[in-house]
């Protein structure tokens, strides 16, 4: 047997893609346990690349080292401001994309009270947020009436948790339920290459997201998903050696594209509820 190669280090790292590539590839695990030893602090709202608190306890343990919300862009902490702002830029990586959207919020909205709506949005922000980070995902956006995930190299197994975390949160939205959900979600899988770092000017970090046709195709898979659907495409499906049971297949048209794409129709009558 030969003598195994150290991995690399994130402090090591000579240039922005080099450092991406280490982080997100997971070749170096301290960023990635931290993540996990941060995600069980509480609570939210957290810093959205490594999971730091910004409320309870948490954040105020947290302070006492001098971490805390950045003042520049409330989405991420001080730490990793001054990590992002050191290595613009990003990496061009195989990863999973999971995007979930409230069907009919239109007609939610106009049968409810602003206020009634927005706890709906924001019980809804919660359960997808925790479904989300209890899978190591990156999460990405919570915003209108859409919730945004992805999934790294960092998890060797990045398309069998994306189909988790969506089985989990149509589950914890109560699709499985014998009385129907609390709030109607669909859900787009995807698995392939994207472009996934900062973007913004050149004096300030706007965001962290990932770009790329890939992403737009779990966009689109989520916008024509019903209501207890996961689109899960054939690459996804394949990547992630999951048994999908007796799952319907489609092949979809989308919108920009001219080849069709096949999904995999999953649902999850068969799961237990995870009510939150």
């Amino acid at each position: 047997m030969g003598i195994p190669l150290p991995k690399p280090k994130i402090a090591e790292a000579n240039s922005s893609e080099e450092f991406w590539r280490i982080f997100l590839s997971g070749a170096d695990p301290t960023p990635h346990w931290e993540r996990r030893i941060l995600r069980l602090l509480p609570s939210d709202p957290r810093c959205k690349q490594c999971h730091a608190p910004f409320r309870g306890l948490g954040a105020r343990l947290l302070r006492l080292t001098g971490r805390g919300p950045s003042r520049k862009n409330p989405r991420f902490c001080n730490v990793c401001e001054v990590t992002l702002e050191k290595f613009r830029g990003g990496a061009e990586i195989p990863m999973s994309f999971l995007f979930a959207d409230i069907r009919g919020s239109t007609r939610l909205a106009e049968s409810m009270t602003p206020a009634e709506f927005s706890a709906l949005l924001n019980r809804f922000y919660r359960v997808a947020n925790r479904v989300l980070v209890e899978s190591d995902a990156l999460v990405d956006k919570l915003v209108g009436d859409e919730v945004i995930g992805f999934f790294t190299p960092w998890l060797t197994d990045h398309p069998k948790a994306a189909v988790s975390a969506a089985q989990r949160l149509l589950a914890a939205t109560g699709h499985a339920d014998p009385q129907g959900p609390w709030v109607p979600v669909g859900i787009g899988v995807h698995t392939g290459e994207a472009f996934y770092g900062v973007v913004g000017s050149e004096d300030t970090v706007t965001d962290v997201t990932a770009l790329g046709d890939n992403v737009n195709i779990t966009a689109r898979l989520a916008q024509l998903a019903r209501a207890g659907e996961i689109l899960v495409t054939d690459a996804a499906a394949a990547a992630s050696g999951v048994d999908l049971g007796p799952s319907e297949h489609r092949t979809l048209e989308l919108k920009g594209r001219t080849e069709p794409v096949g999904v995999h129709v999953v649902r999850v009558t068969a799961l237990t509820s995870t009510k939150t």
